[in-house]
């Protein structure tokens, strides 16, 4: 669906578009809580980046909301009136794909894999290439279509599942630091495609991201997640809060974006 209407702002209660509601979610293994009381409100067309330290539950919350690991609590996706909750299409890519690299396999055949039901020797080539080639122009990369799938470098494979996790176009797409290992060049063109997408088809986005100065650029709220969530807020309300900078030993802020002390990075 391509909108050019603006996205309105909740106050927690209630919002013009649709909506992803992740109310009091816990999620425990044994005797260990892993997560707890997390709740988080997401829009349509909004990218909400999910920061914090390692093992602070970050992407047990997305295996969650792909239904992986069990979960206590309410995950739900509402129309744009807020009165119906419905089962919402989800898209999600990973940090990597784990094949071997000197496989002869292309791009093309990965989505025969990916998205058909039959063998792949079953399927009609003409009606699978179609649909592979309209998949990757979403994300700018139809010309990686006869690419062998180990020559790709880590943006352009990053672009390839961004493409399938479109096919088809999810309510929820769930990015799990898509961009760890890409060049300068391959960042950006991915979050470029991103905010695109967000524009086009006015999806819901979380991001998992240890990326500060990404974030910092192109997420619309941020949500400190450290087994429950510490703080969230806009970036710069985010980054600014006296809990994010002792979380990361970050020694100052500036307007226009992050100055990270020796203790912190931004990742």
């Amino acid at each position: 669906m391509h909108t050019d209407r603006y996205h309105a702002k909740c106050d927690g209660n209630c919002c013009n578009l649709c909506c992803t509601r992740i109310e009091n979610l816990g999620v425990t293994k044994g005797h260990t809580t892993i997560l707890e009381n997390v709740n988080i409100h997401i829009h349509c067309g909004e990218l909400t980046a999910i920061i914090g330290p390692n093992g602070g539950g970050k992407s047990t919350l997305l295996k969650a909301l792909l239904g992986e690991v069990p979960y206590t609590g309410e995950f739900r996706f509402l129309n744009a009136r807020g009165d119906r909750s419905i089962e919402p299409m989800i898209g999600y890519v990973p940090q990597h794909l784990d094949f071997d690299a000197g496989i002869p396999a292309s791009v093309s055949d990965l989505f025969i894999a990916c998205l058909s039901k039959k063998p792949a020797w079953l399927m009609r080539p003409g009606s699978i290439r179609k649909r592979a080639l309209e998949g990757l122009r979403k994300v700018n990369a139809e010309h990686l279509l006869d690419r062998r799938l180990g020559a790709l470098s880590g943006g352009e494979l990053q672009r390839v599942l961004l493409a399938l996790a479109l096919d088809p176009v999810p309510n929820l797409l769930l990015l799990d630091e898509p961009v760890s290992g890409m060049d300068q060049g391959g960042l950006e063109l991915f979050y470029s495609t991103v905010a695109e997408l967000r524009h086009n088809y006015d999806l819901s986005i979380i991001l998992v991201s240890h990326d500060f100065d990404q974030v910092y650029r192109h997420a619309d709220r941020v949500v400190l997640l450290n087994r429950t969530v510490i703080t969230s807020g806009t970036p710069q309300q985010v980054f600014s809060d006296e809990k994010t900078l002792k979380c990361f030993g970050i020694t100052g802020f500036f307007a226009d974006g992050m100055h990270v002390g020796p203790e912190g990075g931004n990742g």
